[in-house]
């Protein structure tokens, strides 16, 4: 394939650096999802993972989130080395770190109110008091504070994305991990999402990982982006490097081409010898 592969030199530490990945290499059986991938999340920064479907961009929130331990390559978070932590140590960070799953993953029994005050009662002392002034305050920042009683069942797909969002924010986190947060959405929806990402970064000094493969939506809010495909990035930079890129392969993924280097057709025998056969057995 024709890659465009990031120079070295980029990878030489960055201390303003939240989340830093070296030499990072990580399989499934077989399958190597990553190969010696080295990637650095700056502070107060927005950047977006991106590449095809099974490249590994949910895998990569997990092993920075230390749910997943490496096979080889260290990640640090914070100054703090991920999967050397004793496990009080771990949980403590992961306190510190935001995550907004696909699924927005809200609680089918609690009504939106108690989604959002769930974090807070679990790892706080706050008196019920405090706690609804934060949940009504974190409600009011994704625009929802009028559901608060709602059951999740009750809420559009949009709605509930966000009030999983409010939920992320709820311990005022360092860092927030969206998995691939626009994901299913109308187009209202996702520009409300959009907005929201892109305001909360800023208004509360946040820095954020995105995986995604909306290009048009992460690119527009994205301060850096990482293309990954076949356990390797690449290609690296600020969304207007990446679109002026000159890889095919990346024009293919940014435009979303039906054919170049990622093939239309799957590799398969000859046509002719195939329509020949087709009175037999396999």
């Amino acid at each position: 394939m024709d890659y465009f592969l990031p120079r070295m030199d980029t990878f030489v530490s960055n201390q303003n650096s939240l989340v830093s990945v070296r030499n990072l290499s990580f399989s499934r059986g077989p399958k190597v999802i990553f190969d010696n991938v080295s990637l650095d999340f700056e502070r107060g920064k927005i950047t977006a993972i991106m590449g095809p479907s099974g490249t590994g961009k949910t895998t990569l929130l997990k092993l920075i989130g230390g749910q997943l331990p490496p096979a080889q390559g260290t990640i640090v978070v914070d100054g703090e080395n991920v999967h050397q932590l004793p496990r009080k140590q771990l949980f403590q960070l992961r306190k510190r770190i935001g995550m907004l799953f696909q699924s927005g993953a809200l609680l089918t029994d609690m009504n939106v109110y108690d989604n959002v005050a769930f974090p807070l009662r679990e790892h706080t002392r706050l008196p019920e008091t405090m706690i609804r002034s934060l949940v009504l305050m974190k409600l009011q920042a994704v625009g929802l504070r009028g559901v608060k009683d709602f059951m999740p069942n009750e809420l559009s797909g949009g709605m509930a994305r966000r009030v999983a969002l409010a939920r992320a924010i709820a311990l005022d986190p360092m860092m927030i991990l969206y998995d691939e947060p626009f994901t299913g959405q109308d187009p209202i929806s996702m520009g409300v999402l959009v907005h929201l990402i892109k305001s909360l970064n800023s208004a509360l000094g946040l820095t954020s990982i995105i995986v995604s493969h909306d290009v048009h939506e992460t690119s527009a809010i994205a301060d850096y982006i990482y293309v990954l495909a076949d356990g390797k990035i690449i290609g690296q930079g600020t969304p207007e490097a990446i679109r002026q890129s000159s890889s095919a392969w990346i024009q293919q993924f940014m435009n979303g081409t039906a054919d170049g280097p990622v093939h239309f057709h799957y590799p398969a025998k000859d046509y002719f010898d195939d329509l020949l056969l087709s009175g037999k057995r396999y």
